[in-house]
């Protein structure tokens, strides 16, 4: 086990300098630049298509990048072959033999390194057991279990001992629930290993859990770079707004220190975010609260359809604008309830 301990020193750092990709006309990924600090779990968010795939790929060296750089610690790594880099590379079809049993799956990387049989033995046994996987060296592929599966696929990543993982939509395959199981598992072997990790997923519950920093991406560019927080509470745009979470973006325009989208829905300025000319009100639905009568109301309403979340309940609120307003709490209503709400949190876009 002590051989997987690392430390600050022995992870990979990891520059993104103007990458472009063209294939033929298509330009996949657009002058992308990024710094991924070492041991840094680092989560490549967007649509299917946005370039997350091609450019991990570009990490790798399974693609070349047409312009730009890729940097490891410093060192120009573009034109290097994936074998040359010290990474591990965890794909999304599991990508295991079917004819080599996991013991063979896990070892082919020390194999072809021309290692001794000894250290390869005690390499292998030990990244089966840091998965979990104790006692089914043995068996073949088609046997286990989709999650089982994944683990000797991450297995067969880390035993060639990596600087730096590189994980493509590793869980999209397997069910909900067992998603949830083992995204947290990657998460905490990334912490205990001190390993370097770039994520491609679509799933933004997904990135928001398990991610120091989480770049979005559309359309092969880099739309924002941060923190869960900061990409869920302050996205940048619209389209990162309404891409990452449950959000609320109504049209209207600024008036009188006020942003309005109807004689129903109007919220003052604040200080903050005074932005002219405003065209667009983001705001999420746990963002909303129910007042009193003595307060002022931002919105108000009738509630035109009531969902069941069970942790919560899901209402539809028709403000007059062009399409309902979505309020969670745990609060029952009734459809027709008319309900007089505040918005707590709220971003303003042009």
């Amino acid at each position: 086990m002590k051989k997987f301990e690392r430390n600050k020193n022995s992870t990979t750092s990891v520059g993104i300098e103007g990458v472009v990709k063209r294939f033929g006309s298509f330009r996949a990924l657009d002058n992308v630049n990024l710094s991924i600090a070492s041991g840094e779990f680092f989560t490549l968010l967007g649509p299917s298509g946005c370039g997350k795939t091609t450019l991990l790929r570009c990490i790798a060296g399974f693609e070349k990048a047409s312009e730009g750089h890729i940097i490891f610690n410093g060192e120009d790594t573009t034109g290097v072959a994936p074998w040359e880099k010290n990474i591990g590379f965890v794909f999304q079809n599991y990508a295991l033999w079917p004819n080599k049993t996991v013991f063979a799956n896990v070892a082919y990387g020390l194999e072809i390194r021309r290692h001794d049989r000894a250290f390869i033995r005690a390499k292998v046994e030990e990244a089966l057991d840091l998965l979990d996987l104790h006692g089914i060296g043995g068996k073949m592929p088609e046997t286990l279990s989709g999650g089982q599966q994944q683990r000797v696929a991450i297995a067969r990543a880390l035993v060639i001992d990596p600087t730096l993982l590189l994980l493509d939509e590793p869980l999209s395959n397997l069910d909900a629930k067992l998603r949830i199981t083992l995204r947290f598992e990657i998460k905490k072997l990334q912490r205990k290993l001190g390993i370097t990790a770039v994520y491609v997923t679509h799933d933004q519950e997904e990135a928001l859990e398990i991610s120091d920093k989480i770049a979005i991406m559309n359309k092969g560019r880099v739309l924002q770079v941060g923190t869960p927080e900061d990409i869920y509470e302050r996205p940048a745009d619209r389209f990162v707004a309404d891409f990452v979470g449950k959000a609320n973006i109504v049209a209207g325009q600024a008036q009188n220190g006020r942003f309005v989208c109807s004689d129903r829905l109007s919220i003052p300025f604040s200080v903050e975010s005074n932005l002219q000319p405003a065209t667009a009100l983001m705001f999420r639905p746990e963002a909303i609260e129910e007042i009193s009568s003595g307060q002022e109301a931002h919105i108000e309403g009738t509630v035109v359809d009531a969902l069941y979340r069970g942790n919560l309940r899901r209402y539809l609120v028709d403000a007059h604008c062009a399409s309902p307003i979505v309020y969670e709490t745990g609060k029952t209503h009734e459809v027709g309830d008319y309900l007089r709400l505040a918005i707590r949190r709220y971003r303003l876009y042009e």
